[in-house]
């Protein structure tokens, strides 16, 4: 089964992270939004600045829903993004 996901991001975020989009292939270790925002935290300095401490303003959608929890189950084939208008 391919952990291949697309990862999308805006407003504030593109000119943070230098991107508006992605595919990333997942370690089959991360499971859930919260596993994925640690995993993208380890790249380094932004991105752990964005997804360490993730500001309370930071609005998540995974197939185009908007996520109530960090702990929703996240598979292969899932478009999730990432919005941020505001990094207070």
């Amino acid at each position: 089964m391919s952990q291949q996901i697309t990862l999308l991001y805006f407003g504030h975020l593109v000119e943070m992270l230098h991107r508006e989009s992605e595919y990333l292939f997942l370690p089959h270790s991360v499971k859930t939004l919260g596993e994925l925002m640690a995993y993208l935290a380890r790249r380094g300095e932004e991105w752990a600045k964005v997804f360490a401490e993730p500001k309370p303003s930071m609005r998540i959608t995974v197939n185009k829903q908007f996520a109530e929890s960090v702990d929703l189950a996240i598979k292969g084939g899932d478009e999730i993004a990432f919005v941020a208008f505001t990094m207070a």
